[in-house]
């Protein structure tokens, strides 16, 4: 697939987008480890509708990084499929899936040590075939979005947790994605920056009208989302909505 070039999955969802498939979901979806000795996931099926806000959480082990992680590409099932506006997305996709429509938030940030901050905003639009002025214009942009336009040239070793999250945010939506997923954004944040970073989320969730999926111990964060999913050993045990009686 050449770069900047739009996965089949998108190409082909435009023949089924009429009938409203989810954005993305997983059906029958297990990931085990160790030659079954660890089983993360078991026969899960989840979907994701387009501007949906959801929340997943559960204990530490339960699987709800992992899930997140096959939502993302970045981890492959050990069985069933993940699709893409109901068309199965093939290992090929995933690199221009992500850089065209799924953006992703980890708590250690990830950041390229090496890259100031508007370097490592930028060296995600690689390969979209956007030029390099327009790359360095909208990375410094969407930093400014997010608060930082003071710190453009500052390597991650220079900024606080709460500055180096939010460049990460910016990084993620540099390429307009349709979902945002993220892994317990503010899992090492103090108080007062996750707090922040909870508004910046739900604040570009409004603004940019995309779905936004966060995996979170957060409590606070949680409380933010449409839809609560829980997760236990591996298996969803909830799945309420702001209007279910079960709403937590």
């Amino acid at each position: 697939m050449a770069p900047g070039s739009v996965p089949a999955a998108v190409q082909q969802a435009a023949e089924t987008a009429a009938e409203g498939p989810p954005l993305i979901a997983v059906h029958g979806v297990s990931r085990i480890y160790d030659g079954g000795a660890i089983v993360a996931l078991s026969d899960v099926d989840f979907e994701i509708g387009s501007g949906a806000f959801v929340a997943v959480t559960g204990p530490s082990g339960s699987g709800k990084s992992t899930l997140l992680h096959i939502l993302a590409g970045i981890d492959v099932p050990s069985g069933g499929a993940v699709s893409w506006k109901g068309v199965p997305v093939a290992p090929a996709d995933w690199p221009a899936l992500r850089r065209t429509a799924i953006g992703v938030v980890f708590q250690d940030f990830l950041l390229l040590p090496s890259l100031t901050a508007i370097e490592n905003v930028e060296i995600a639009m690689s390969g979209t075939g956007r030029g390099r002025a327009e790359r360095r214009a909208r990375a410094a942009a969407f930093l400014a979005r997010v608060g930082l336009s003071h710190r453009l040239r500052h390597l991650p070793s220079m900024l606080s947790g709460g500055e180096r999250q939010r460049v990460a945010v910016a990084r993620s939506v540099a390429n307009d994605p349709e979902i945002l997923l993220c892994d317990e954004p503010t899992g090492n944040l103090d108080s007062a920056s996750a707090a922040a970073v909870v508004e910046l989320l739900v604040e570009l969730r409004r603004e940019r009208g995309m779905a936004l999926l966060v995996v979170t111990h957060d409590q606070s964060l949680a409380a933010r989302a449409e839809r609560l999913v829980s997760l236990r050993d591996g298996r969803i045990v909830a799945d309420a909505r702001r209007t279910d009686p079960t709403w937590a």
